[in-house]
């Protein structure tokens, strides 16, 4: 249906954020102007530490009326404290905004505004669905086609995660449940790998992306529902390890842009799934090891030194996150490595400077970026709580341990926090959040530290009470001893947006031995047991669980693992 620019204006939705810049985003292609009752601009117009104030818009696209109220619910502990042209009443989350005796009037393609201050601590999330005279707003209300219920198709929100359910692959829990014990876990949530071109449509009979969509409409119902995809297929991906290598070469950008994300985009762009909100991961790997893995530090790799001389690494990203961001129920989050690897001095900064490269390459802006996600299919502890960076032990700092190692950060939440204020720092949207991958890093059973380790020295300390129990915190694949972290859940802590299992516990990093294959993937030492070790995990054993087949084949002996190790235990 063609409709003018000045009849798309009209049924806008506006969602803005704590700076107060309003985002305007159209209703899906195939919503007729009347079928959205009402649409609702909510604009946080100033925010200070303890709050904010925000002004409404309301616009009436149905019969008119003589009074009104509109009504929303708030995610945290917001409070309003005083209103302006409108009678506001709020009991607990809930938010009532009523008429005065002169503003009630309200006529077919008209609007009136209020506004407000209010408290607030933590997030200050914005709200996602309103109601005007019990009718809900920025929604198709049948009479027009489109998606399913739940707020516009086209509205971005401060979160995706907050007040979604999140979709259950049903071939990853199929896996799950047929393990002793996997009924346990089966219904939690997991990531989507897209990691070679053939993915999209399916591979081996399995389901493409498509299949998965459709899958997620028949689960969402009438509420919300997030769908996570791991976008994974660079040109020389993961140029430092060879199980995850990519089925594309280090100069075929076109086919990656052309192959590979164009299809994604046109699918994900269908009118169709316009209801769901598509989570994108951008890229595991491959950015950071720009920073660390290249020139002359003794953990560069020739094939880096290629990504990082031809630039078809921030090429790619940009191009995707161009393409995926131009789509208004996409929320792009690019990876961040994790604290083990970026949490240093010399590669922190560095890594957020060439984030904001990315983001602003081949016609993508930070607009695009919903967030960042750190520990993708990794390892490293969500919360290590009995020592801290500031500790020392004789005089000696605990950056000073062995494990350690000079490190900033000790665990993934103090480093995904602190990187996301970085990120804001060189030019990110203040209104970011973090995702951590908590699929294998619960570091539970009988081996779990209870307290503190002895204060012989800093290593005793540190080592006697880490819950991370790598023989060291650069190895990556299989790890033995490793559980399930924490579930997924929306918005767990200040600037995360959820805790999410992106990686599905029970498929293998990579292959303990070689494995011929046609899916591009190598094999990598690191994934054997009897490695001892290279630069980049200081040449330790590589603490990797024997018999492991092909990166994202099922391991079963090691899912078994995980939920031994679980924690919280299951």
């Amino acid at each position: 249906m063609s409709r003018t620019r000045t009849a798309l204006l009209a049924a806008l939705v506006l969602v803005a954020g704590a700076s107060g810049t309003a985002v305007a985003v159209t209703p899906s292609s195939d919503v007729g102007i009347a079928a959205i009752p009402c649409s609702v601009d909510y604009k946080v117009q100033n925010q200070w530490g303890t709050g904010f104030t925000a002004a409404v818009t309301i616009t009436n696209n149905s019969a008119a009326k003589s009074s009104w109220a509109v009504k929303w619910s708030y995610a945290g502990n917001q409070q309003v404290t005083s209103g302006w042209n409108a009678k506001i009443s709020q009991s607990g989350t809930a938010v009532t905004a009523a008429n005065e005796t002169y503003n009630g009037s309200l006529a077919t393609g008209g609007s009136v505004s209020f506004g407000f201050n209010a408290s607030y601590s933590g997030t200050n999330a914005l709200p996602t669905t309103f109601t005007l005279d019990g009718v809900t707003c920025n929604v198709d209300d049948g009479s027009g086609g489109g998606g399913g219920g739940g707020t516009d198709p086209g509205t971005r929100v401060d979160n995706p995660y907050a007040g979604a359910k999140v979709y259950v692959n049903p071939e990853w829990s199929a896996k799950a449940a047929a393990e002793t014990g996997g009924s346990r876990v089966a219904g939690q949530p997991t990531g989507v790998w897209l990691d070679r071109i053939a993915a999209i449509n399916g591979v081996n009979g399995g389901m493409g992306l498509r299949a998965h969509l459709d899958a997620a409409l028949a689960q969402k119902g009438t509420g919300e529902e997030v769908v996570q995809l791991v976008v994974y297929d660079l040109p020389g991906r993961d140029c430092a390890a060879l199980a995850s290598n990519g089925e594309l070469g280090p100069t075929e950008i076109g086919r990656y842009e052309s192959e590979f994300i164009d299809p994604i985009a046109a699918i994900l762009a269908d009118t169709k799934y316009a209801s769901l909100r598509i989570v994108t991961t951008i890229e595991i790997d491959s950015l950071p090891n720009l920073v660390t893995n290249t020139g002359s530090k003794a953990t560069a790799t020739p094939q880096c030194d290629t990504m990082l001389a031809n630039g078809n690494y921030v090429k790619g990203v940009g191009y995707a996150l161009n393409k995926l961001g131009a789509i208004p129920n996409v929320y792009n989050y690019i990876d961040a490595g994790h604290h083990g690897w970026l949490g240093w001095d010399d590669n922190f900064a560095p890594s957020a400077n060439l984030f904001y490269q990315a983001a602003n390459a081949e016609g993508a802006t930070v607009n695009d970026v919903a967030g960042f996600i750190t520990n993708t299919a990794n390892y490293s502890a969500l919360k290590e709580n009995n020592f801290t960076i500031n500790d020392s032990v004789n005089g000696v700092s605990v950056r000073q341990s062995k494990w350690v190692d000079w490190n900033r950060y000790v665990d993934e939440l103090s480093y995904a926090q602190a990187f996301r204020n970085q990120l804001v720092s060189v030019g990110f949207n203040s209104g970011i959040g973090m995702l951590i991958d908590t699929s294998r890093n619960g570091w539970g059973g009988s081996a779990r530290p209870t307290g503190p380790g002895a204060t012989t020295s800093v290593d005793t300390y540190v080592d006697g009470g880490r819950y991370d129990r790598r023989i060291q915190v650069g190895n990556w694949c299989n790890q033995s001893g490793a559980g399930l972290g924490e579930r997924p859940q929306a918005a767990p802590a200040t600037g995360i947006d959820a805790y999410v299992w992106m990686k599905p516990p029970g498929e293998s990093d990579g292959s303990s031995t070689a494995i011929a294959n046609d899916e591009g993937k190598g094999f990598d030492r690191m994934c054997d047991p009897t490695y001892t070790g290279n630069a980049r995990n200081g040449n330790n054993m590589s603490g990797a669980l024997p018999n492991a087949p092909l990166s994202g084949h099922w391991f079963s002996a090691q899912f078994q693992q995980l939920m031994a190790n679980a924690y919280p235990p299951l």
